[in-house]
């Protein structure tokens, strides 16, 4: 049986001391060699003020990083839909999938990805969660040809974006079954709903002209090394990240260490362990064995994957192992 295709998240992180171009640089560095590894898209995720990302103009980067590859897929995990006008979101997409034809993907959030005040800077006035099917509906239409419209998306009109919708919880996984569209689940950072929302959304699952069945990619953290023991030296850096973050102290991404029990306390432990759960941190010879054991358990049609390490080539690195081992 053929291995389930594997492709790369990336947030554009920004290192202790560097700048944003930086990130970027490296963001594009790796998603040319994610393409020759072999990895079947490259998304992009959208948060702001994050002084430890750089991936804000989502579209902007998506752009960059088409650009620069030639055949993986590129897109955005995801665009937050609350935050834009869907005919802004349509008239991005519409350029890309112009740009770079059958290249382009388009995942959608309901969270914000960012505080209240970000979300005002950015929309002027607050949607209500309720509101994303509508904001969703709005945007599918735009990519509908439709002559006589007096708002139409152009570029966008008439194209084949693929919609995804990705959820942290059973929301999107129940309006992505009832739609019948892609589901991509953050399992990255919400391992406690995984299985709630998966199963949701094969059971509620409804054909459409896009979907005739539920395809289900889930994303998950990857630290991969030469030994395990640096595997699990270079995931501190994430759990420093998770650590500012709880304590409202978000920071570059700081360096890994060789623990982390002076940093953090008890219950900051417990909440961080807890968040990343699902992580996988293996050396080589062990690291397909524990993918395999997780696409075995979500029934995952498709894993994508989050290395959030400090060190540009060690990232290159944990990405080649992963790379290397399930194409083995």
């Amino acid at each position: 049986m053929a291995a389930i295709p594997l492709s790369v998240l990336d947030l554009s992180p920004i290192r202790q001391g560097d700048t944003a171009a930086d990130a970027l640089r490296r963001t594009l560095d790796l998603a040319r060699h994610a393409e020759r590894w072999g990895y079947r898209r490259y998304w992009l995720a959208e948060h702001h003020g994050m002084p430890g990302i750089a991936s804000a103009a989502t579209a902007v980067v998506i752009g960059h990083v088409a650009g620069g590859t030639s055949t993986i897929r590129v897109g955005a995990g995801g665009i937050m839909l609350s935050n834009h006008a869907p005919l802004v979101v349509a008239e991005q997409f519409g350029t890309l999938e112009s740009l770079y034809p059958g290249r382009i993907d388009l995942g959608l959030g309901r969270a914000p990805g960012s505080n209240q005040a970000v979300m005002r800077a950015l929309r002027r006035s607050l949607p209500t969660e309720d509101e994303f099917p509508q904001l969703l509906e709005q945007l599918r239409g735009y990519f509908q040809p439709q002559a006589g419209r007096a708002v139409r998306a152009i570029p966008g009109e008439g194209l084949n974006v693929p919609i995804w919708l990705l959820g942290s919880s059973d929301f999107s996984a129940r309006l992505a079954a009832w739609l019948g569209l892609p589901f991509a689940f953050a399992g990255q950072f919400s391992p406690a709903y995984m299985m709630t929302a998966l199963n949701l959304y094969r059971q509620s699952f409804r054909p459409s002209e896009t979907l005739e069945k539920p395809y289900a990619m889930v994303g998950v953290n990857v630290f991969a090394a030469d030994t395990e023991e640096e595997a699990r030296r270079l995931s501190t850096s994430h759990q420093q990240a998770h650590l500012n973050l709880i304590r409202g102290t978000p920071v570059q991404l700081p360096p890994p260490v060789d623990s982390m029990d002076d940093l953090w306390l008890p219950h900051e432990k417990a909440s961080i362990e807890g968040t990343l759960a699902a992580s996988i941190i293996a050396d080589a010879s062990t690291v397909k064995d524990k993918l395999q054991a997780f696409a075995d358990a979500t029934g995952a049609d498709e894993i994508i994957i989050n290395a959030m390490i400090h060190d540009h080539a060690a990232r290159l690195r944990s990405y080649e192992i992963v790379a290397q081992a399930w194409s083995g």
